[in-house]
């Protein structure tokens, strides 16, 4: 008995899971399988810690830290006011005095 849902485009009963998607034989149609109802949560960001970070935070630069294409070093200690908190590699988006716009890792500061 097959407990997948059918093809939206084409309602054929015939789908298979191929990895995490769902494809339909008949059609070709692929989409995305949602089997659980944490896919639809927001992401959690944390800091080295563990502790929960959110838009407006102010975190500590927890390790010495050299910025491609800049000559400078963000120092261990330096506070950055106000974070973005973005889905991509970097995970926050903020300023720092001195650098300008800067794109940093989560696991390389820490919640003031």
């Amino acid at each position: 008995m097959n407990s997948l849902p059918p093809c939206p485009a084409c309602h054929s009963a015939f789908t298979y899971e191929d990895g995490t998607n769902l494809v339909c034989p008949e059609c070709g149609h692929e989409w995305a399988a949602h089997t659980g109802a944490g896919l639809d949560a927001a992401r959690v960001y944390r800091d080295a810690s563990g502790t929960i970070l959110q838009d407006g935070d102010t975190v500590t630069v927890i390790k010495d830290l050299k910025p491609k294409g800049s000559g400078g070093v963000i120092k261990q200690g330096t506070k950055v006011k106000n974070i973005r908190l973005v889905d991509s590699d970097h995970d926050i988006d903020c300023k720092i005095e001195g650098f300008g716009a800067m794109s940093l890792k989560t696991e390389f500061v820490r919640k003031v």
